[in-house]
């Protein structure tokens, strides 16, 4: 079972941005930048490309509706996408709020105290259509 199964589950606790059915959005607690959030189907599954193409279409749809939430909340030039998996054998995907090329690069993180985490998660939640 993948941490991110467990954060789902409700076993290990995360600052929910967004969730239906099939998907859940959190923030990613080693962020790139502030917004930094992470997209999962709820469904384990390893690899991207393992997904049906109905599955990934439709992670793509939930993760457009979560980057727009982003977009409306955290004061950027753009949302970047990125899904790499080797850190996590859970599909992932990364929408981080970006201003510079160095937001990208899994190399320079940012902290946040608790409550800005939880201000944040619910600011972008109420920015979720």
């Amino acid at each position: 079972m993948s941490i991110f199964t467990k954060i789902i589950s409700g076993e290990l606790p995360s600052y929910k941005v967004a969730e239906n059915n099939d998907f859940f959005a959190f923030l990613d607690i080693n962020p790139n930048a502030k917004g930094h959030t992470l997209v999962v189907p709820k469904k384990e599954e390893n690899k991207i490309f393992d997904l049906s193409k109905n599955e990934y279409a439709s992670l793509m749809d939930f993760s457009y509706s979560v980057a727009k939430a982003l977009e409306k909340t955290i004061d950027c030039k753009r949302i970047g996408m990125s899904v790499i998996g080797l850190e996590v054998p859970h599909v992932h995907v990364h929408l981080i709020p970006l201003n510079s090329m160095e937001d990208a690069q899994f190399t320079k993180k940012v902290s946040l105290t608790n409550n800005e985490f939880v201000d944040l998660a619910n600011d972008i939640a109420a920015n979720f259509e």
